[in-house]
């Protein structure tokens, strides 16, 4: 039964795809011989809209590269750098990911250099990690495949290619964020709007500007693709050809998302929500829903073989989503439409839907071993007041800026840009539509086949549904989460700029109100070509000078002290030598000089955040030979003690590294509503430094400079006073 079923589905699908290619030519006859317009004239106008349409949204998307590269020149003087000095600009994971990319380049051989990664024991000391894996290291690999397989070697540094194909792919995040906004009004006025907001709430829509090798700024712009053709795929009366067209675009740009952020399976499951709603109230063409389900159950099986069998893909909610979606789906299936089991079915559809992929779930959880989500189950729990923990690590996570609630300086820069009004006023218009059209669908009135302009029901399109509900979802974790307004932002321009520019959503509202006064038809038409027009023009007067003197203002990033530290250990330092320190300062080493190293700047493997801990604790107040237990046993030859982190004065007490370690340690004491920190011990990274006994016993120091103090771990251990 399922198998006929399927089989009808897939025979009704062709006739509708069949049935749309030849209605849709005649119904535009029909309305250009009503206007008095020959299909020849139509053909070369809709050509000309097609061209310059696509001719500014790749133009967006380059100019935006140009732009994002000559600001990091400007910022950096990055072409005036010597190497060591550029590498520095690289902080925390950052250096780290570039730093593999330079061991591919430098492998004699290409699948030795993979070999070399997968097997990996040249940075972590008695550590063997496979760095594809555990970093997600594919853009690394194509962007060295690329580099060597083009010939660059011989025209551009591999650091300019690295990054220019970053900040390539943040032009291509642009234009498909400009391609959306077209189809979802029609006018590519609604693109140009959509770019001119990102570019000037950059601070609030990427992180390129903090960490250009980041895994979200390699991935987001194949979602933004993703998003892109989904929207296309959704809509209504779409010829077979483009449905076609759209339909491989979200299976190629789904999988490359995946296999480029190991944490995109997340922001995929919150997309396979909007569409499981969708397709609950009944308001998209439900076998292009489950079509989408597919792609996301192909991409993950793929996703799971090629990345080494990565059991996070296995027990992630979108697995388990999709699942019970599909199982779910065979039930209506089998079930004779139009009567009361089918009615109350589709009812308890939500419910059913849930409960299933939550058992699922668990029991997956169950039965195949995995680390992803113990650390974020606890977090979750901590941050929602649920339970309470000592435990430095959930504790300096709690501190992050990302991980706290989005401050008031936020909404603020969005109002200011005019963004966040007219993002509330098209998201409220909408709401109330869809929320109509839901009503409707509940008392039994089918869907319009075709939704005109005059009929006011922007509600009905189902592409607009999708993304009214991706943005709220999107919406309401950017509310918890200051991280996610990355996520969040850039889908806020590009909604307020469709609905600004949507005459349909004028006539929504017209409809409402009952205008009688004027032709709402025609006033729709006005405004959504001059309410965009002013915004364009206010935007253009009041940041177009600040964009250009960003351009222009040269800034000066220069840290001396980083790099004479990374010129002495270079220099001065055996090859063979580990160092301890901050993982954040470990990454620069790695990258800066190729020691190896006793921490890194992750936090996806238990090991690796235990040794940050330990290692940590050069700033807590412990005894000297406590300390130098912990450093031995990672087989650390050198430490490094900054300056910034011991005399670190942090605007918010409690959340520097210091309290947090006194706070895990037990060295707090409360009395009357304060807490004051306690031990026998002097904090360490003061007391070495005050070269006395025991901490010259075990420590010698080798160097020093404003920022650094590094000392030698002693060997052999002298007792003298």
């Amino acid at each position: 039964k399922m198998s006929s079923g399927a089989a009808d589905l897939r025979q009704r699908k062709k006739q509708n795809c069949s049935e749309s290619d030849k209605m849709v030519p005649e119904e535009r006859n029909e309305e250009n011989s009503k206007l008095g317009r020959s299909p020849k004239c139509m053909l070369i106008q809709r050509f000309a809209k097609l061209f310059f349409g696509c001719l500014a949204a790749v133009t967006s998307g380059m100019m935006y590269a140009v732009y994002l590269s000559t600001y990091h020149e400007r910022k950096f003087w990055f072409s005036s750098r010597q190497e060591l000095e550029r590498e520095i600009t690289f902080q925390g994971d950052s250096a780290i990911y570039y730093s593999f990319y330079k061991e591919l380049l430098k492998a004699p051989s290409f699948e030795r250099g993979v070999y070399e990664l997968t097997h990996n024991n040249k940075t972590v000391s008695l550590k063997t990690i496979n760095a594809v894996q555990q970093m997600t290291l594919y853009p690394e690999l194509i962007a060295s495949v690329l580099y060597q397989a083009s010939g660059s070697e011989e025209v551009i540094e591999p650091v300019y290619f690295y990054i220019g194909i970053v900040f390539g792919l943040q032009g291509i995040y642009v234009t498909a964020l400009f391609v959306t906004s077209w189809v979802m009004s029609g006018t590519w006025l609604a693109g140009m709007l959509t770019v001119a907001w990102f570019i000037i709430n950059r601070t609030d829509t990427t992180r390129i500007d903090y960490s250009i090798p980041s895994r979200e700024n390699w991935a987001l712009p194949y979602f933004a693709c993703q998003v892109a053709a989904l929207t296309g795929y959704l809509k209504k009366n779409l010829n077979c050809s483009a449905e076609k067209f759209c339909y491989l675009l979200v299976n190629a740009s789904t999988y490359t998302f995946m296999m480029m952020w190991e944490h995109s399976h997340y922001l995929l499951f919150v997309q396979a929500v909007s569409l499981f709603l969708l397709d609950s109230f009944a308001l998209a063409q439900s076998e292009k829903v489950h079509e989408v389900y597919r792609i996301y159950l192909f991409s993950l099986i793929v996703g799971y073989l090629l990345q080494f069998e990565n059991s996070a893909l296995l027990v992630s909610p979108l697995l388990s989503l999709v699942v019970a979606l599909m199982l779910s789906k065979s039930l209506q299936m089998n079930m004779k439409k139009s009567t009361f089991v089918s009615r109350l079915l589709k009812i308890m559809y939500i419910y059913l839907v849930l409960t299933v992929a939550v058992t699922l779930n668990f029991l997956l959880k169950m039965f195949i071993p995995h680390k992803e989500n113990e650390h974020l189950v606890k977090f979750i729990e901590v941050k929602l007041g649920l339970n309470t923990t000592k435990n430095f690590t959930m504790n300096w996570l709690l501190c992050q800026e990302s991980l706290q609630a989005p401050s008031q300086d936020f909404f603020l820069r969005l109002t200011q840009s005019s963004l966040l009004p007219f993002y509330i006023l098209v998201l409220v218009i909408c709401l109330f539509s869809v929320t109509q059209v839901i009503f409707r669908r509940i008392c039994g009135e089918p869907l319009k086949e075709t939704v005109k302009l005059e009929d006011g029901r922007i509600g009905e399109r189902p592409e607009i549904v999708y993304h009214v509900i991706h943005t709220i979802l999107l919406g309401c974790l950017a509310m918890c989460l200051e991280g996610m307004k990355y996520l969040w932002t850039p889908y806020v321009c590009m909604l307020a700029a469709f609905g600004v520019c949507s005459p349909e959503l004028w006539m929504t509202l017209f409809k409402w109100l009952r205008l009688k006064a004027v032709h709402p038809i025609l006033l729709a038409l006005i405004l959504s070509m001059a309410v965009p027009t002013i915004i364009g023009f206010s935007l253009w007067k009041e940041f177009f000078p600040r964009i250009m003197t960003e351009l222009t203002e040269l800034q000066e990033f220069y840290d001396p002290d980083t790099v004479e530290l990374m010129t002495w250990i270079k220099r001065q330092a055996p090859v063979a030598a580990v160092f301890a320190g901050s993982p954040q300062l470990m990454g620069v080493i790695k990258l800066c000089t190729g020691w190896m190293v006793s921490s890194l700047p992750l936090y996806n493997d238990d090991d690796l955040l235990k040794r940050n801990e330990n290692i940590y604790q050069i700033y807590s107040k412990r005894s000297a030979e406590d300390i130098y237990k912990i450093l031995t046993s990672y087989k650390a030859n050198f430490l490094v003690i900054e300056d910034s982190i011991c005399n670190e004065v942090g605007p918010v007490r409690g959340c520097r590294v210091k309290d947090l370690l006194d706070i895990a340690n037990g060295h707090v004491v409360c009395e009357e509503g304060d807490n004051y920190a306690y031990s026998k011990y002097g904090r360490f990274c003061h007391e070495i430094k005050m070269n006395y006994s025991p901490y010259v016993n075990y420590f010698t120091r080798v160097y020093w400079n404003r920022s650094y103090f590094v000392y030698r771990i002693n060997t052999v251990i002298s007792f003298q006073s």
